[in-house]
Order: C-alpha cells, then sequence, then structure tokens
C-alpha cells in the first residue's frame, strides 16, 4: 500500500480558494498512490480562530467539492484533513473528510478532544462524541452510496466504510511476515520511488484521530478494538511541542502495534509557527519517513501485513487486562 502524505504550508497571504486549489492539484498528482492524506483545518489555519466562523462550510462545501473531484481523478482514498464544519443547528466542528477513489464522502469524524483549555478552539468548537473507523476496500464502487457531496447515511459519527468493525477484538490477526519498504521523504510535487511493490488497500481498517486527540491513549485503544490497524492523524501541531509530536505518534504506534500517519502543516497560523514535520512510524515504533519544516511530501509504502505479524510475534494486546471489551 502507497501513501502520500502531503505537508500543506498554510500561508496568510495566499487566499483560502487558491490554497484549496493548489491543494487539489497537489492531490490529483498523487495517481501513482493508493491513500492521500492531509493536514488539520489546512483551508483557514488550526490556530486561526477569529476566522473560524468567517470559513465554515457545510459537508457539501467548496473544500469538499474540490477534494472530491480530486480523489475521483487521482483514484486514490483521499483524507482530507478537517474543516471547520457548520452543523444543522450553526454549531462548528472540527470535522475530518475521507473520501473514497470513486470521489463518495465514505467517513467524517468530528474531533472529540479540543485544544485549548479554557479559549481557542475548546470554546469556539462542538466536540464530536464517537470514535470513527473505516474500511479501505479497494474497490471504488463498494461502500454506501453516499455522493460526494453529502454526509454519510449514519451521520458524520459512524463507523467502517465497508462492513462494521465496531466492538470487533483487538487480538492479532493472521497475514504474511513480509516488512514495510522504506519510506521516502521527497519535495512538494515527487512522485513515488521507483521500482516499488506497493499494492492496493484492500480490507485496511482505518482509525481517525486529530490532532490533540493523539495525547489521550484511551481513543486509541478503542480504535484498536474496533479493528484499527493504521491510525490517520491530521494535525495544526505547534512548533514549541515539537518534540511531544513525534514522542506521541511513536508511542500510539507502539502501544497499539499499528501504524500511524501523522499529517501536520507547514508555515505559521494566526502567529503560532507550525512544526510539519510529518511522520509515518510502524507498528514497532519505527520511524519511516519524517518531513522537515517546509512544505514536502512523503511517499512511503506501507505492509498492512506487518500490524498482523508484529501482533503475532509479540502478542501484548492480548494481555490486556484493564478496559477490554467483555466476550461476546
Amino acid at each position: 500500500m502507497r501513501a502520500s502524505v502531503l505537508q500543506i504550508a498554510v500561508r496568510p497571504d495566499e487566499p483560502a480558494d487558491e490554497r484549496r486549489a493548489r491543494v487539489g492539484d497537489l492531490v490529483r498528482r498523487q495517481d501513482a498512490s493508493d491513500l492521500v492524506v492531509l493536514p488539520e483545518l489546512w483551508t483557514v489555519g488550526a490556530f486561526a480562530f477569529d476566522a473560524f466562523h468567517e470559513h465554515a462550510e457545510s459537508l457539501d462545501g467548496p473544500t469538499a467539492r474540490e477534494m472530491s473531484a480530486a480523489a475521483a481523478q487521482a483514484r486514490v482514498w483521499l483524507h482530507a484533513g478537517s474543516v471547520v464544519e457548520r452543523g444543522p443547528a450553526g454549531e462548528l466542528y472540527n470535522t475530518s473528510l475521507l473520501f473514497g477513489p470513486d470521489g463518495r464522502l465514505r467517513r467524517t469524524y468530528r474531533k472529540i478532544h479540543r485544544f485549548g483549555f479554557d479559549r481557542g478552539e475548546a470554546t469556539l468548537l462542538a466536540r464530536g462524541v464517537e470514535t470513527v473507523t473505516a474500511v479501505l476496500d479497494g474497490d471504488a464502487t463498494a461502500g454506501p452510496a453516499t455522493g460526494p457531496t453529502a454526509n454519510p447515511a449514519s451521520g458524520p459519527t459512524a463507523g467502517p466504510a465497508t462492513g462494521s468493525a465496531a466492538g470487533s477484538a483487538a487480538g492479532p490477526a493472521t497475514g504474511s511476515a513480509a516488512g514495510p519498504a522504506a519510506g521516502s521523504a521527497a519535495g512538494p510535487t515527487a512522485g513515488p520511488a521507483a521500482g516499488s511493490t506497493a499494492g492496493p488497500a484492500v480490507g485496511l481498517t482505518v482509525g481517525f484521530a486529530t490532532c490533540y486527540d493523539l495525547r489521550f491513549p484511551e481513543q486509541f485503544r478503542l480504535l484498536v478494538d474496533a479493528g484499527a490497524e493504521l491510525f490517520l492523524v491530521p494535525a495544526g501541531w505547534p512548533a514549541a511541542r515539537r518534540a511531544h509530536w513525534s514522542l506521541l505518534a511513536r508511542a500510539r504506534a507502539v502501544e497499539s502495534q499499528a501504524y500511524v500517519v501523522a499529517c501536520g502543516t507547514a508555515g505559521t497560523h494566526a502567529g503560532v509557527e507550525q512544526a510539519g514535520h510529518s511522520v509515518v512510524v510502524d507498528p514497532w515504533g519505527e520511524v519511516v519517513a519524517e518531513a522537515g519544516t517546509d512544505e514536502e511530501t512523503l511517499v512511503v509504502d506501507l505492509d498492512p501485513a506487518l500490524v498482523a505479524k508484529t501482533r503475532a510475534e509479540f502478542p501484548a494486546l492480548r494481555d490486556r487486562v484493564l478496559g477490554v471489551p467483555a466476550p461476546r
């Protein structure tokens, strides 16, 4: 499975419409990948709190339309990062969007843990209430018949795109022993490394988290219990706490024995310098690829079988005692 991680620069002198079109073009160039991941709130900036109301949009708004078209043209699964979603009663959410290779909106996830304590996101946005997973089925025609500009039938906190993974046991699965190919770090428009043997993302279960969620391991335990093998974590993480970003991404991978794809932004949001350093971590906690501080694209090959292999060879999840779901 090949993944492209697009670390987008958010510059105050670039209008949101221009950035939206530019990022759409970047996504279209990733047509050799299976999965493309964008950062959190890249259209407005994660710390641009004063602009949240102005830039809020519905799930059939300009960002969803552009990303739907880009996903369909590149024939990729696209985690389009997150937008400030305006809900039905006017409430605002930090909402992630997952599009299938046919451009259909397959899943949305409303960020559960809002950052800011008594300020910023924590006071301006409503919080999500459910964890979300999705199965990347590798078939552009599979999954719910949700149009590219429509909310999924089960709502923004719905479960997997094809088949329910909720409530499944987190024990090791069977699989081949192949390890991941080495990741490559490339410039903003770079393509994948030559000679890759990456295959389609068939049946892989991904779990959703956003930025500050990374600090809450209980969310990731729930996602593991729902079958997650890969965590997609868009973020607008500040440079002042970059060390935490790297540490937490590796910790979530190690404790869950799963891949972590954590995509941050470059540039400055409302005067807050961004950490960049998007990172891909394997189930052993090894860094497969890591970006710098500027806009950059990582193109990496992931082996979903490594998750099963790791959980079988070192079955720590089997020894969990606290908070384990009761057997069915």
